[in-house]
């Protein structure tokens, strides 16, 4: 690599540095809205085109809250994943109107909010955003080179300069029609269907399962139980011979008797 092309990289890596947050240094306690506005302004000062702008003001803390693009505070206190969302809101609104920035992140503040998942999806982000750093510097120092070819700075830096700007102009408005179709597919979200389905999943955890109760012993009518060793009783007594009638067991020895006498008499005679 020759040094004309290092030094356009280095050139072009100073003036796209940019001031970030470290996931770490990111407070874990609740802060009041002025202490919010100086730890924004302390750690992304650097990113600001001149003294006078603005990293963060009370008013656009009240307009972000209005417009649903971070929940309310907590008796006035904001919290780590309020600081997450507004430093997503300050990159995201250079470059996106507050309407497509609430489609993009009000599912998470819905969903996500006061969870582990949000600093960890902004340490995921953070991640990639530092070989991402460098894939802009390369393309940038590529887009100087092909201008050069075709408008020699030494020539007339005032062309060199802007056909540059309309070079990074196009990339840029490129890739905002790229973010504007992936904002289009987004599906769409209903907060209150939200709530409504993230309440009834919480009140199904919070339920025991009911006991199965045992099936109740069935229980035998008292007149049933009653009848039944009467039906048998009955039932035997009708199966079982007659018993011989007891005036017959009671006459057929006096018959027998009076018989025996009335020949006894006749022998006599």
């Amino acid at each position: 690599m020759d040094e004309q092309l290092l030094q356009l990289k280095r050139e072009i890596r100073e003036m796209i540095r940019l001031d970030f947050i470290v996931p770490e240094d990111i407070p874990a306690i609740e802060l009041y809205m002025d202490q919010v506005t100086r730890f924004m302004d302390q750690h992304l000062s650097g990113n600001k085109r001149s003294e006078d702008d603005k990293v963060l003001t009370k008013t656009m803390i009240n307009n972000y809250a209005k417009n649903r693009l971070i929940p309310p505070p907590n008796k006035k206190r904001y919290s780590k994943e309020h600081i997450i969302l507004l430093i997503y809101i300050y990159y995201l609104k250079n470059v996106l109107p507050i309407g497509d920035i609430q489609k993009i992140l009000e599912p998470m503040t819905v969903t996500l909010f006061n969870e582990k998942d949000m600093t960890q999806i902004y340490e995921s982000i953070y991640e990639l955003e530092k070989p991402q750093y460098f894939n802009i510097e390369a393309s940038a120092a590529k887009a100087a080179s092909l201008v050069e070819k075709k408008f020699p700075k030494e020539e007339n830096e005032y062309l060199n300069k802007v056909a540059y700007i309309y070079l990074l102009g196009y990339d840029m408005f490129s890739k905002k029609r790229l973010i504007e179709k992936l904002i289009d597919e987004l599906p769409e979200f209903d907060p209150k269907a939200q709530k409504a389905a993230e309440a009834e999943k919480k009140q199904a955890k919070g339920k025991k399962p009911a006991a199965k109760k045992k099936p109740a012993a069935r229980k035998t009518p008292a007149r049933k139980t009653a009848a039944k060793p009467a039906a048998k009783t009955a039932a035997k007594t009708a199966a079982k011979p007659a018993a011989k009638p007891a005036v017959k067991a009671a006459t057929q020895p006096k018959t027998k008797t009076a018989a025996k006498k009335k020949a006894a008499g006749t022998d006599k005679q």
